[in-house]
């Protein structure tokens, strides 16, 4: 008796399967296929200019990314399989929002750059706007004014902030917590119009109406800061491990001295940073200054007495008050512009070098 084997039958491979170890593009294929698509755009958009139109660089632009996301996805899915063709398609579109959200932060400051130098001189940071109807002039009244202002808002708002941070986060429970949490949740959307209604009332009663002073600009500033420093530094304080503080417990530490010697220096990198994105966040405001702090051509180091200026008014009024010759008064609006953009970037670099002296150390 015989017996017959028949052989097995090939097993086909599954889509995933074949997704997995399908063929691989070359690294230099994206850029390639790039190229491409920008040469492609070009000649469309040239053929189009050669018979009477106007060669459009934004929407030739569009039509290369375009034709870009259509053609690797396409190669991919031949070469590479359903899966590798998706992602590639994903990349393509996060890589397209990127650069789509990059051009009006590199146009601006190409802007800014481009007009402020113009005045970006030794007189303009050595004079204020007293007696000077035209040419000449500078902002030293209001930057001295906005560092002032802010500084003096820093020191109000980042004790209460840090402050209520920790309660919340080392203390607070129940109902308080709850409804502290809401307020400062509500406090982050006011409008920054309100906060400087509400110093500009608030000082009012003291010194009667029509009073406009440094520190009441600095409260206005004060109010917009504290909420953004109460939930950045919460959020940070929440980040620390639990761990961290079981130890300390474990030691003998008494809380508050945990919080003091382990918590806040854990967690003073991102609190920094916290901070610093407040102050940018306040430094720039123009609303509730010329509401509380009001504006004026001269120097006043006094915050209780006298109206004080700032970046951001001197930037308005420069523009909106426009003599003769116009051009004097764009060229110190757009150098004030400039000044105010480099003081928060000097901020932001001072933060970035406190987290790194200031955080703890890990390394033996």
């Amino acid at each position: 008796m015989t017996t017959t084997i028949t052989p097995p039958e090939p097993k086909t491979s599954s889509p995933i399967s074949n997704s997995l170890t399908a063929g691989k593009l070359p690294n230099q294929a994206p850029w390639i296929v790039l190229g491409a698509s920008l040469l492609v755009s070009v000649a469309l958009f040239a053929m189009f200019a050669i018979t009477g139109g106007e060669f459009n660089w934004a929407g030739m632009f569009i039509v290369a990314a375009l034709v870009y996301v259509v053609t690797i996805t396409s190669v991919s899915r031949v070469v590479e399989g359903p899966r590798k063709a998706t992602d590639r398609f994903v990349t393509a579109l996060v890589t397209g929002a990127f650069l789509l959200a990059m051009i009006p932060l590199v146009s601006l400051s190409v802007t800014v750059v481009t007009f402020g130098l113009n005045r970006f001189d030794a007189e303009f940071f050595s004079y204020s706007m007293r007696n000077v109807t035209g040419e000449g002039g500078g902002a030293l009244h209001a930057i001295v004014g906005t560092l002032l202002m802010t500084g003096t808002a820093a020191l109000i708002s980042i004790p209460i902030g840090l402050m209520t941070s920790i309660y919340l986060v080392e203390y607070g429970r129940g109902r308080l917590a709850r409804g502290i949490t809401f307020l400062v949740d509500v406090m982050t959307g006011i409008p920054s119009i309100v906060a400087g209604l509400f110093a500009y009332a608030l000082f009012a009663i003291f010194w009667g109406p029509g009073t406009r002073t440094g520190i009441a600009g600095a409260v206005a500033l004060a109010v917009l800061m504290i909420p953004v420093v109460v939930r950045s530094s919460e959020e940070m304080l929440r980040l620390v491990p639990v761990e961290l503080r079981e130890a300390s417990y474990a030691l003998g530490v008494p809380k508050w001295l945990t919080i003091v010697k382990v918590v806040l220096p854990t967690s003073i990198a991102g609190i920094t940073t916290g901070i610093m994105l407040a102050i940018a966040r306040v430094i720039g405001e123009t609303a509730p200054l010329l509401i509380a702090a009001g504006f004026t051509n001269s120097m006043n180091y006094d915050m209780t007495e006298g109206r004080m200026s700032s970046l951001p008014v001197f930037v308005y009024t420069q523009y909106a008050n426009q003599g003769n010759p116009p051009e004097a008064y764009l060229d110190r609006a757009w150098a004030a512009a400039l000044t105010l953009i480099l003081i928060v970037m000097a901020l932001n670099l001072i933060a970035r070098l406190v987290a790194r002296f200031f955080a703890p150390k890990y390394g033996r």
